[in-house]
């Protein structure tokens, strides 16, 4: 249980981070806020959210600073969580979260269990043929990590006999770790909370991920280090069932605001700046949904 346990302190200093974020903050928008309430025509997507009064969105429970339950609260708190939450405020709706692993995500959009996914989803031609997805709205990198004492300093040391922990369903799983460690064996598991525990029992020797998911984890246990260089660029998108380019131009026209206005650097620096102390990339400046349809996957070249 001590990979619980120590997600449950990341959890709790995260919470912290964000207090600290919100307090000392300047003029820009407070996070999540949102904007004015924008009317849309009957019939629309929106429109009928509109109508139920609700938006359901689907975010991890467990991958601190972007979605994860405040073990106080039970709140669903994070970056994606206030992300969710400003697109809701610009529909007039109150927002309700459902937990979506990466294993999950796309189903959920198939069979109308949510309505938008917020999820840490990296926008790929694969999913791109199943759902739709939004303009870049962060820019991750693939990283590896370890645990201390571990010689291991990059994919490269991870050949035969090597075991490498990686959420089920995640482009790391099918796409990366097969190119970057292809004689080592995948564990893929449902929770990015079961890699923390892997890697502390010993039982893998390394954890390949997004760079963000990672800090997360070394936030609860400073033991767990990252190692070698970006392994990946990773646009995350925000996912739309298939066809509701009404519902895809709505979501745009929101980050579209919240870049300009400050809101998104806001939640930016309230859940993500001060857990990796590095200043924002922005992603309406590296590229649209397209660009990143293009140049996915970005593998070692980035």
């Amino acid at each position: 249980m001590r990979g619980m346990r120590n997600l449950r302190w990341a959890i709790a200093a995260l919470s912290v981070v964000a207090m600290l974020g919100v307090a000392c903050g300047d003029d820009k928008p407070a996070a999540g806020t949102g904007g004015e309430v924008q009317k849309f025509e009957a019939g629309s997507t929106m429109a009928d959210i509109q109508e139920k009064g609700e938006i359901t969105i689907g975010v991890k429970y467990d991958v601190p600073p972007f979605g994860f339950e405040n073990p106080q609260s039970k709140d669903i708190e994070g970056f994606d969580v206030d992300l969710g939450k400003a697109i809701a405020s610009r529909l007039g709706v109150e927002p309700k979260f459902i937990e979506a692993i990466s294993d999950n995500r796309i189903p959920f959009l198939q069979d109308g269990t949510v309505d938008l996914v917020l999820s840490t989803m990296t926008i790929t031609t694969d999913r791109d043929a199943d759902i739709d997805f939004s303009n870049p709205y962060f820019i991750a990198h693939g990283r590896t990590a370890v645990y201390e004492g571990s010689d291991v300093t990059g994919p490269a040391d991870l050949g035969a006999g090597s075991r490498v922990c990686t959420a089920l369903g995640s482009t790391y799983e099918t796409t990366i770790i097969p190119k970057v460690a292809p004689d080592a064996k995948i564990e893929a598991v449902d929770a990015y909370s079961d890699c923390v525990e892997l890697l502390q029992n010993g039982a893998v020797d390394a954890e390949i991920t997004d760079n963000i998911i990672l800090a997360g984890q070394k936030a609860g246990d400073d033991k767990i280090q990252l190692v070698g260089e970006d392994l990946t660029t990773d646009p995350y998108g925000i996912g739309i069932p298939d066809g509701q380019t009404d519902m895809q131009d709505f979501v745009n026209s929101v980050l579209d605001e919240m870049f300009s206005n400050g809101e998104w650097e806001t939640i930016y620096d309230t859940w993500v700046g001060g857990v990796t102390g590095e200043d924002p990339e922005l992603p309406n400046e590296w590229g649209t949904l397209q660009d990143a349809l293009d140049n996915y996957p970005c593998v070692e070249t980035c």
